[in-house]
């Protein structure tokens, strides 16, 4: 097993973040893991550097990536958030086909620290336990899976080789868009109609 600092988003605002790559860890080839803390406040400029990084990490390889995103508005279960800063964030995950596997609290009851991947089958026995020290955050422990067999996903996902595109389609054009959409953010208008979809 080889491992190797990688050096993401050079040039850029400085985020507090890092990133190594480890070879011949898995039957998926070199993983890319990293490690993140987002400051409450944080800039935005500092937050696109991150977005960045996250970008250019994710068309490598095979990503894992943990840490403290301080996003307590973010409700995983629908993918939506109440904060600008947080629909940032969720759009950033969703453009790099990110899942995020922790399920439970792990700070005063909100989901704070992340584990994020690219590939599910290749993070498992993900849990969130007791503090390390005087910490008020949940220790977060997971393994990085070697091959491809793991515990089934309590994640739901959509199985699209089974799906009937023609009652799709019918169902899709009954959304009422015109007086369901009318006068509405744009924000809104995404949540409602994503909100159609995932029940058709």
């Amino acid at each position: 097993m080889e491992c190797m600092e990688l050096c993401l988003g050079m040039g850029q605002e400085p985020a507090e973040s890092s990133w190594v790559k480890i070879s011949r860890q898995t039957n998926m080839g070199a993983v890319v893991l990293g490690i993140c803390y987002r400051l409450p406040d944080q800039e935005e400029v500092v937050d696109e550097a991150f977005f960045k990084q996250l970008e250019e990490a994710s068309h490598l390889q095979a990503l894992a990536l943990m840490g403290n995103f301080n996003h307590p508005d973010i409700y995983w279960k629908d993918n939506t958030a109440g904060l600008e800063q947080s629909r940032r964030f969720l759009k950033c995950t969703d453009d790099n086909f990110l899942t995020q596997v922790i399920e439970g609290p792990t700070r005063k009851g909100a989901l704070l620290d992340l584990t994020l991947t690219n590939k599910e089958e290749l993070v498992g026995d993900v849990k969130a336990g007791v503090s390390l020290g005087c910490s008020d955050h949940e220790m977060v422990e997971f393994r990085i899976l070697r091959g491809r067999s793991r515990e089934k996903s309590m994640t739901q996902g959509l199985d699209f080789r089974r799906a009937g595109f023609g009652l799709f389609r019918d169902l899709l054009a009954r959304i009422p868009g015109d007086t369901t959409l009318e006068r509405r953010e744009v924000q809104e208008s995404c949540l409602i109609f994503k909100n159609h979809l995932l029940q058709i």
